[in-house]
């Protein structure tokens, strides 16, 4: 039992650091390609920074633990909003741009119910995985656009973005691009088998299901990149960043991730949607991505009153799946 969790915590850390690899060489080679910073940040960093999930769910649905890959996207939603901003906001209340709350929030909470009615019949097919990846294509043109019209193209906003890449590093020789390119892969997808190998052993040594360990460990570990991200943003004050990143790391789960893992392989819910319980992890997911909307409603800021909150959310949701389980 210790030698899997021991392994599981390779994997996670082959995870992490294979995503900051890939994030960094790919956004270093689009950079030395000529591609704008704009179109680095809509598309190869908020990739990067999902891929973690994205090739765990992959991982597991190939193989055939479907509610793995689904309890990982859920977990991973819950997870961001619950606890990690809930941790940002209690390290600095966090005040938002007006345009997370009257749009991006708005735009999750739309996702989220789509989801809800794609898995109502018990599976996520094949077309069905088509549109939420035909949505995260949409939805990065969307955002590019929303970019360009607002003037995030122009000196200002290319200086506010080239300095959240400068962060992320620069690498100016190609050969060395192109290594860390394929190290973050090789990263990604070994921490993924790692991760999925030894959560499975772990599941069948405790005795629990594949939603609890995908929801709990799984979902946990893959939100490590969003967890280090807006924890730093929050005590630097980069407000914006911080919930920016998590909303749109929650789009990106459901629509990529899910996505792409039921275009490779048909997603089944064993036992059922309503029989598994999943209905009821989507509305813990529903209502922990609609209390920020409440909070900051007026003031557009999550105070730490507010980061309370949706800790105990967090702590009340694992310790309702541990009595279940």
């Amino acid at each position: 039992m210790l030698l899997y969790i021991l392994l599981c915590l390779v994997g996670f850390v082959l995870l992490y650091y294979g995503a900051e690899f890939l994030v960094k060489g790919s956004s270093s080679l689009a950079r030395s390609l000529g591609v704008t910073p704009v179109v680095i940040g809509l598309t190869v960093v908020a990739f990067g920074t999902s891929a973690p999930e994205l090739v765990v769910s992959l991982v597991s649905s190939i193989k055939g633990k479907s509610m793995i890959a689904v309890g990982n996207v859920i977990g991973s939603n819950i997870c961001n909003i619950a606890l990690i901003l809930g941790v940002s906001a209690l390290c600095n209340p966090i005040r938002s741009d007006p345009s997370v709350v009257r749009r991006d929030i708005p735009i999750m909470l739309g996702i989220s119910i789509y989801l809800f009615l794609l898995t109502f019949n018990s599976t996520l097919g094949r077309l069905e995985g088509v549109t939420l990846f035909g949505g995260i294509v949409l939805y990065t043109i969307f955002n590019y656009y929303i970019s360009a019209k607002q003037g995030l193209s122009s000196s200002a906003g290319v200086t506010s973005i080239e300095a959240e890449l400068e962060e992320i590093g620069y690498i100016a020789s190609r050969s060395k691009q192109v290594v860390y390119v394929i190290g973050g892969i090789i990263g990604v997808v070994g921490g993924a088998e790692i991760v999925v190998d030894s959560a499975v052993k772990i599941m069948t040594v405790l005795g629990v299901s594949e939603k609890f360990i995908g929801l709990t460990m799984v979902a946990f570990g893959t939100s490590l990149p969003e967890l280090a991200t807006s924890v730093v943003a929050a005590i630097r004050k980069e407000m914006d960043i911080s919930i920016g990143n998590l909303v749109g790391s929650n789009v990106f789960n459901i629509m990529s991730v899910l996505g792409a893992a039921s275009i490779v392989r048909p997603i089944p819910i064993p036992g059922g949607f309503f029989d598994s319980g999943l209905w009821f992890d989507y509305l813990v997911m529903f209502f922990t991505s609609f209390l920020p909307l409440v909070m900051m409603r007026k003031t557009y800021t999550v105070s730490r009153r507010d980061g309370v909150i949706l800790l105990f959310c967090y702590v009340g949701y694992i310790i309702y799946l541990i009595v279940k389980a």
